[in-house]
């Protein structure tokens, strides 16, 4: 096996380098992690296979991947994935996972290697990549100045994928790629009912066909109604999210204030649904952390025949998780991974 191969496969490929994370991410929990009792002593990563996956076939504490692995600070010294074929082996005495030195070959004919595009992610990306190169938040009066379709072919109210339409303000090259969208309902904090951003309506796709001013696009996709007034975005590139998860370094406590794709303050999510939350990267949000779930507890009244009763707050409920994918300097967007119960606006999102 070629040296460099044999490396990249040894390397603990699960993880970020614990030295470049954050002191308090570095310290394990005071409760010690527990694996699951039918935990698997060797087990082969496949295609379809992510971060959160793997680990969650060892812990019911998935963010807590870290105090499982026996980590080698020489040798991970930059962030490492694991690939389809690599074998991960748990030491039962020690209770840590390694990586054996050896693949698994997956067909008659492909041998898994260690390439980027091979790479697993942390969370399914085909539930998140549409999300990925969307702004889904602008600020108000944020789409003002985008570039903006004037005119539609024919004079049609509404264009679909294969018309074309008319753009002033894009001075763009003839085959260029652009996003389409409108703004949508204002993201308001429960708790302070300020106005934290608008979500952005994605409305579909489209491509220069001429440039100048007006230019002249044509809609290659329309996942909604297209027409005159809606705005332009230059199409980004995907980045599949690859950071492993990790509870917040510091102490945060917010709510759901949207089910993507919800109306309003209404509605239910389920697993692998997105859900938006009034942190952001002004309260230390970042990608990859992880949040607990919880439903408010119900306040129930005082029995009228008890004297001097007052009313009784029940505890709070935790049902579930959600995995932090996209964050804004306000709001953030989760992807729910398990709940034993749907998830509604105005719940509540803290530390797991």
């Amino acid at each position: 096996m070629h040296p460099v191969m044999r490396k990249s496969i040894t390397t603990l490929a699960f993880v970020l380098a614990l030295g470049a994370l954050p002191a308090a991410l570095a310290q394990a929990p005071k409760t010690p992690l527990a694996l699951k009792p039918d935990a698997p002593d060797r087990y082969v990563v496949v295609p379809g296979d992510t971060l959160w996956s793997i680990a969650e076939r060892y812990t019911d504490s998935p963010w807590r991947w870290q105090e499982l692995w026996n980590l080698n600070k020489e040798e991970i010294k930059n962030p490492h994935r694991i690939y389809p074929g690599n074998v991960i082996v748990l030491d039962r005495a020690r209770r840590q996972l390694a990586m054996a030195s050896d693949t698994v070959k997956l067909s008659p004919r492909v041998r898994a290697e260690s390439t980027a595009r091979a790479a697993i992610p942390s969370i399914p990306a085909r539930v998140i990549e549409p999300f990925l190169t969307r702004p889904l938040v602008v600020e108000p009066e944020g789409l003002d100045k985008a570039p903006t379709i004037v005119a539609t072919e024919e004079g049609r109210v509404v264009v679909e994928a294969g018309n074309h339409a008319f753009v002033k303000g894009m001075g763009g090259a003839a085959g260029e790629d652009w996003m389409l969208y409108r703004q949508g309902k204002p993201l308001v904090d429960p708790d302070s009912n300020s106005t934290l951003g608008y979500e952005a309506i994605y409305l579909g796709t489209a491509r220069v066909v001429r440039g100048g001013d007006p230019a002249m696009i044509r809609l290659t996709t329309a996942k909604q109604e297209v027409g005159v007034g809606d705005k332009l975005v230059p199409a980004g590139k995907a980045e599949i999210v690859s950071y492993a998860p990790r509870a917040p370094g510091a102490a945060v406590k917010g709510r759901v204030i949207s089910l993507y794709g919800g109306v309003g303050r209404t509605g239910e999510a389920g697993p692998q649904s997105v859900i938006t939350v009034n942190l952001g990267r002004a309260q230390g949000m970042e990608v990859g952390h992880v949040l607990a779930l919880h439903r408010p507890g119900e306040a129930i009244a005082a029995a009228s025949r008890v004297k001097n009763a007052q009313e009784l707050k029940l505890p709070d409920e935790r049902y579930g998780l959600a995995f932090v994918f996209r964050v804004f300097e306000r709001v953030s967007y989760a992807l729910v991974m398990h709940v034993n119960r749907p998830v509604n606006p105005l719940d509540i999102v803290q530390n797991p």
